[in-house]
């Protein structure tokens, strides 16, 4: 299943071959949320609007507490697949199945009090939570789905079938966009359409993902009960998935706290702060493609003990992630105002948000190394790091953020944000020789 990966040589087209499909695949998903406004907006209401918007960020909230699946599965079969352990291959994966199954019937039977507790945070008109509810209490019933996507995902990073990837994400946006279109402005279903688009395009995508891991289900071990069950494994994958679950809500925590903060500097700098923010997306979706690269190609030479293998795959991804983010600073310098223009009408909404451009020009450069030592000890399985320094990060940007908001205002709450990606680069790299020293 992952022989013919073991001794292939390591060169920047095998990078790249991996890190494009994903790139790919994150461009499709800013055109659905898009569209998803976009039909629902032709039904000439806001609260349509409103309610597709605030139940799609519900549900993906919900859904990002299991992200740690696709990342935990990632590092854990590659470093099997690296060590040649095809057994272990296909029994991860049934576990993680089984984790995404569980964790949706979860969603499911608490639905209700996870729908009152999100409305009680994010109030809204009794007209918005009425049609979001109708979009969640039909979306809902997808998330095991959803969540094995996730699980799927982690699997074909490992295996470094990335174009998979990328199929089961241009199959599942695709078929959504195009049900849109037809349950919304064809049937008349307003949000009900917009949700039953969602439901059919998880369950397709879910699918399609079962399928492109068959290789998995051709080994007997993925219905070994015994292996499946084994007690070592299940404590190291739920200790990994710990890890990686609370480094992720620390990060959630700084970019949520990031919103709630700058509300306090009015509506305009609020909304230039939400459009600059999108660079930073931009960014994120461009540098996990190689990102993932680096959790598939360290998990190999992590499982395979390969000590100078593991730093030709840091350096190698390294040096992608690195021309990326100069890149995307320049382009960001020079194009950066005509893209503020493009997302905001309002001048006073474009002109602040050209005062703040130039933190969008530096966030690259200075964030390189977080994105790109994320993917490092992911696949090294190195959760324990990456939850710890996390938390010094966030102790840092809770310190920056205290200090710098009330002397420089907004610049100080950009400063903190870029300082909190420094202190985690830099506290990761501190770690980065005790990785190098666990692989023997």
């Amino acid at each position: 299943m992952q022989s013919t990966n073991l001794q292939t040589p390591l060169t920047h087209r095998r990078v790249f071959k991996i890190a494009a499909p994903i790139v790919l695949s994150n461009a499709t998903v800013p055109i659905l949320g898009a569209v998803d406004v976009g039909v629902v907006g032709q039904l000439g209401e806001a609260a349509p609007i409103a309610a597709v918007g605030v139940g799609a960020i519900i549900l993906t909230t919900l859904y990002w507490i299991f992200g740690f699946l696709r990342m935990g599965t990632a590092g854990l079969v590659g470093q099997a697949a690296g060590a040649g352990d095809d057994a272990e291959v296909s029994a991860f994966l049934t576990r993680a199945m089984m984790v995404a199954v569980v964790g949706g019937m979860v969603l499911i039977v608490a639905q209700a009090a996870l729908f009152y507790g999100a409305f009680w945070l994010t109030p809204v008109t009794s007209e918005v939570e009425g049609l979001a509810r109708t979009y969640l209490t039909i979306r809902i019933w997808t998330a095991p789905f959803a969540i094995a996507v996730f699980a799927f995902t982690g699997w074909l990073v490992a295996m470094e079938r990335t174009m998979g990837v990328f199929y089961v994400q241009l199959v599942m946006n695709g078929l959504n966009i195009t049900l849109d279109f037809v349950f919304v402005l064809g049937f008349g279903w307003g949000v009900g359409g917009v949700a039953f688009a969602t439901v059919i395009a998880e369950i397709t995508g879910a699918g399609l993902g079962l399928y492109l891991c068959r290789d998995a289900f051709a080994h007997p071990a993925w219905r070994d009960w015994a292996r499946v069950f084994e007690r070592a494994k299940l404590v190291r994958m739920a200790a990994v998935n710990r890890d990686i679950l609370l480094r992720s809500a620390m990060l959630m925590a700084i970019f949520s706290s990031f919103v709630v903060l700058g509300a306090r500097f009015g509506t305009v700098t609020l909304a230039a702060n939400e459009i600059l923010i999108q660079f930073l997306y931009i960014t994120a979706h461009a540098m996990d493609g190689f990102a993932f690269a680096a959790e598939a190609l360290i998990a190999r030479a992590y499982g395979q003990k390969n000590l100078a293998r593991l730093r030709r795959s840091v350096v190698m991804t390294s040096q992608w992630g690195l021309g990326v983010c100069v890149t995307l600073a320049v382009f960001f310098a020079i194009a950066g105002p005509w893209i503020i223009d493009v997302m905001a009408k309002a001048p006073d909404v474009r002109a602040e948000a050209r005062i703040y451009l130039w933190w969008m020009v530096l966030a690259p450069p200075l964030g390189c190394a977080a994105w790109m030592l994320d993917g490092i000890f992911i696949g090294a399985t190195r959760g324990r790091d990456m939850r710890n320094m996390m938390a010094v990060s966030f102790v840092i940007y809770c310190a920056a953020a205290a200090v710098l908001l009330p002397t420089i205002g907004n610049h100080g709450l950009w400063l903190a944000l870029i300082i909190s990606f420094v202190a985690r680069g830099i506290t990761l790299g501190a770690r980065y020789p005790a990785l190098e020293k666990s692989i023997s």
